[in-house]
């Protein structure tokens, strides 16, 4: 797909702004090293209006007294127009389409009421033959050389998302924990074994021979927010600069300069070559620091909805529950998406009514699919972006840019199976799903009605437990239509306030008994029901709250916070089994076909005599059936560990011929006489598959 900004700018430096008074000028030099790094040869030069369009200014590399294999870091220099800052000045700008920035060198401090945060990053480029070339600070480029194609991926109905924050911890000793960045490179040893970590080296999962989230058998990665942020592993939901990776995750230890862009493309390198689909968390609600907020900010920005509530970017859009809310931008800036501009289009290349928030945001998707070969996309707090149409052109956008890479691969059908665009609206608007903006939302209530069923409770007053356990396991009782529509999680990043905490804080705080079993019958639910199973990572080892106190209540100022993965704890014996529980789930759910339809029967239900216990079997007879027992009380078989003891489970598949059944999670074979008549044990779930 075309996109006439980002091809411009191999042949210029250009700065699409709507409303410039007064001409911008580039800032241009090199880095010099030092405590601190300066900049060095520096240039200002005017740019001029571009011909032919309104509001792109330009100038061209080759007028720039460039040397050729040179990298180059800028600014650009601009009439401020944040309303927040008063009087106005001129103040120097990352390039708002910057393809690297380098939070080593930043703007010269303007004088109160400017503060250090109004310092913003030089952007990167380098000079080759006349073009300018996209790299990280010290010249390396992006490689995907020997990268599979697409089709070798899996598709949506057979997918595990791994959600895994940038935040990690390990453990030093008793009671002393170390924070700190897992960055590209840690990532990437995560998945390939010919990698080792970077900040967190000394940790097992990321010696070099291991491949962890192979071992775990995931095929899909959702690292959250990649873009830059202002922030230092805080949320990482505060974008900054949409179209660089970012320059924390992509600068570890040991290393001399930044190489946030050849990092993340060796990740999603090593994702492909391994069968894991590489997922985006793109945060388009609201912004910090991000430069068009000094640059143009009345156009993409609205700066106090709450006292402008009839500004048609004021309220949210009709929610699931159909209320219409101011829109919260939780501390940072929301952009624009109802206001229109007679301006230059950055993707067509012409002058048209455009919405510039709109336009910026379908070129920052345009620079990660085409240059990062991503396979799916997490819409972060829909409601907040509140606008649908928006919404359902970027999700339009990003399939048109994924069928575009899959038709130059020379692929035939299948493409539209292997991406998915999901958005977080919680209250679950179907209509969303119904009108075709999103692929698909993610399922919060999943995470209600299973952490609910395996404490023995109804999910609320309007719930019996059996329906409970029964919307958990078919998202088309809630209104989905398809199990590509649902991700389903038992815990998300989104750690803060009741029954949100992390799995093992919460049974902790339920005060029940039998946690490694409750977790366990919680992951069966999880891999085993209709929708797109997704993990917080340190979830599968039964992980713990680091940021917060021991209940899991937030300790620390400012609210609600990721916690970090703590990845030292999987040497526990307890979490070691927990791990390999799931793995062996995580591995069917990924191959087992009846998992990947939407087939599903409950073929057995017994609340007799204090008992929960429901049976449930996914796909058809002819379909390789998947059957779960699962028992979600405290009763036991009567000697349920003698010879003979049973509990039968009515309307047992029937079993063809040379076939024999074996459940999963012991990874044993079951003898015949005892197919559907095995004992069963407290919080206890057993999955049953044809050998």
């Amino acid at each position: 797909m075309a996109s006439d900004l980002l091809d411009r700018k191999q042949t210029h430096f250009l700065l699409w702004h709507p409303q410039a008074a007064h001409a911008p000028q580039l800032i241009i030099g090199r880095l010099q090293a030092g405590n601190p790094p300066t900049l060095i040869e520096e240039q200002q030069l005017p740019l001029a209006q571009a011909v032919g369009v309104t509001g792109l200014w330009e100038i061209a590399a080759a007028n720039c007294n460039l040397r050729d294999g040179e990298v180059y870091h800028y600014w650009f220099e601009v009439d401020d127009t944040s309303p927040f800052r008063q009087p106005p000045q001129r103040i120097r700008c990352t390039d708002p389409t910057a393809l690297t920035v380098d939070w080593r060198l930043i703007a010269p401090r303007l004088p109160s009421p400017y503060t250090n945060d109004d310092q913003q990053p030089a952007a990167v480029i380098k000079f080759v033959n006349g073009r300018l070339v996209s790299c990280d600070p010290g010249g390396e480029e992006i490689n995907f050389a020997g990268e599979p194609n697409s089709d070798t991926l899996p598709p949506n109905n057979q997918l595990v998302i791994y959600e895994l924050p940038t935040a990690w911890t390990r453990i030093l000793g008793e009671a002393n924990l170390e924070r700190g960045v897992g960055s590209f490179r840690d990532v990437t040893a995560l998945i390939d074994e010919n990698e080792g970590g970077a900040n967190f080296s000394d940790l097992g999962v990321l010696e070099p021979g291991r491949s962890y989230l192979t071992e775990l058998g995931v095929n899909g990665l959702e690292l959250l927010p990649p873009a830059d942020s202002f922030f230092k592993r805080e949320w990482g939901y505060d974008t900054s600069h949409y179209l660089a990776p970012d320059f924390e995750l992509g600068f570890p230890e040991g290393n001399s300069s930044p190489t946030p862009n050849s990092d993340l493309a060796r990740l999603i390198r090593a994702c492909h070559i391994h069968g894991i689909r590489f997922f985006i968390d793109v945060v388009m609600a609201f912004a910090r620091a991000e430069a068009y907020q000094n640059i143009d900010f009345s156009d993409f920005y609205i700066a106090d909805p709450g006292h402008n509530q009839n500004d048609p970017d004021a309220l949210t859009s009709t929610r699931g529950d159909g209320s219409k809310q101011v829109r919260d931008g939780f501390g940072s800036t929301l952009f624009r998406y109802a206001k229109f501009v007679n301006t230059y289009d950055p993707l067509s290349g012409q002058d048209a009514m455009v919405s510039p928030a709109r336009q910026l945001m379908f070129t920052y998707l345009t620079r990660w699919m085409r240059d990062f070969h991503v396979d799916g996309i997490r819409m972060d707090s829909v409601e907040n972006v509140a606008n649908w149409d928006f919404v359902g052109g970027f999700k339009d956008l990003a399939r048109e840019l994924w069928l575009a890479r899959w038709n130059d691969q020379g692929l035939g059908p299948g493409a539209d199976g292997r991406f998915l665009v999901v958005g977080e609206e919680l209250t679950l608007p179907m209509e969303l799903l119904r009108q075709q903006r999103l692929d698909g939302l993610w399922n919060d209530r999943f995470r209600e009605l299973v952490r609910a069923a395996i404490i023995g409770q109804a999910a609320d007053a309007n719930s019996t437990f059996e329906q409970t356990v029964r919307q958990a396991v078919d998202c088309r009782l809630l209104g989905f239509t398809d199990g590509a529509q649902a991700v389903n999680y038992l815990t998300s990043h989104d750690v803060e306030g009741r029954r949100r905490e992390r799995l093992f804080n919460f049974l902790i705080n339920c005060q029940v008994g039998d946690i490694e079993k409750r977790i366990k019958l919680a992951f069966v639910c999880l891999l085993t029901s209709v929708g797109v199973p997704m993990i917080l990572a340190g979830e599968e080892f039964a992980d713990q709250h680091d940021l917060f106190d021991g209940d899991g209540h937030i300790s620390q100022s400012g609210g609600k916070q990721v916690d970090p993965v703590n990845f030292s704890r999987l040497e526990d014996p307890m979490r070691k089994r927990i791990f390999d529980y799931v793995s062996r789930l995580v591995k069917l759910r990924t191959t087992y076909p009846s998992l990947g339809i939407n087939d599903t029967e409950f073929i057995h239900t017994d609340f007799n005599n204090g008992k929960r216990v429901l049976v449930w079997r996914r796909g058809s007879q002819a379909d390789e059936p998947v059957v779960v027992v699962a028992n979600f009380s405290d009763f036991i078989t009567e000697n349920a560990l003698s010879p003979g003891a049973e509990y039968i489970v009515h309307n047992w598949p029937a079993t063809p011929i040379g076939r024999q059944w074996r459940e999963v999670t012991q990874d044993r074979l079951v003898i015949p006489q005892q197919v559907g008549r095995e004992p069963i044990f407290p919080w206890e779930a057993k999955v049953y598959t044809l050998a």
